[in-house]
C-alpha cells in the first residue's frame, strides 16, 4: 500500500469534524443559552447598581464634617469618586469571580452529560473509520458511558491530528512486533 493512500485512509474528513460540532452544540446549546442569559442579566442589574452607586457618592455632603477641618473635608471631596469607584471595582470583580464559577460549574456538569444511545448510533454510522477511532480512543472509561465532555476531546483531537498519531503508533507498533518475532525466529 502506498504511503499516501494510507494516510488518507487514516484521515478524517471535515465532514466528520462538521458532525461532531453539530452534535456538540445540539447537546450544549442550552447550557450556553443559560449561562449567556445569566451573565447578560447580571450584567444589567450590576450596570444598573454601579450607576446608582456612583450617584450616592456624587451626593454625599461633607459639610457636616467641618469639625474636622477644611482641609480635611476638601480632601474628602476631592477623594471622593475615586473612593466609590474602587467600591464599584470591587464589587465587579467579586461579581465576576462568582459569574466565572457560575459558567465553569455548568459546562463541568454539561461535559458530565451522559450521550444518549440514538446520538451514538447516529455518530457510528455516520462518522468515518478514522474518526470512530479518535472517538473511541477519546472514550478512556469504557466502564461508563460516552458523555458530553467525551465528544468534546474527540472533536478537539480531530482537529489536532490525533487519527493520523494513531495510525502512526499502530504502524509503529506492527515494526516493533515484527522485529520481535524476527529475533524469537533467529
Amino acid at each position: 500500500m502506498k504511503p499516501n493512500s494510507l494516510q488518507a485512509q487514516s484521515a478524517p474528513t471535515s465532514r466528520d469534524r462538521t458532525l461532531l460540532r453539530n452534535t456538540l452544540l445540539k447537546l450544549t446549546a442550552m447550557q450556553k443559552i443559560v449561562c449567556v442569559a445569566v451573565v447578560a442579566v447580571v450584567a444589567l442589574v450590576w450596570y444598573d447598581l454601579l450607576n446608582r452607586v456612583v450617584a450616592f457618592g456624587r451626593g454625599i455632603d461633607y459639610e457636616g464634617l467641618h469639625a474636622l477641618g477644611v482641609q480635611a473635608v476638601a480632601l474628602l471631596k476631592q477623594y471622593n469618586p475615586f473612593f466609590w469607584w474602587a467600591v464599584v471595582a470591587l464589587c465587579t470583580l467579586i461579581i465576576a469571580y462568582f459569574l466565572y464559577g457560575f459558567v465553569q460549574g455548568v459546562l463541568r456538569r454539561g461535559r458530565a452529560k451522559i450521550v444518549g444511545e440514538d446520538t451514538i448510533q447516529m455518530l457510528a454510522a455516520q462518522l468515518s473509520e478514522p474518526a470512530r477511532e479518535v472517538l473511541r480512543w477519546s472514550w478512556q472509561d469504557r466502564r461508563e458511558p460516552v458523555t458530553v465532555g467525551d465528544l468534546q476531546r474527540a472533536a478537539a483531537e480531530l482537529r489536532s491530528g490525533r487519527a493520523a498519531k494513531i495510525a502512526l503508533a499502530r504502524r509503529q507498533a506492527a515494526m516493533l512486533d515484527a522485529t520481535h518475532i524476527e529475533e524469537e525466529v533467529q
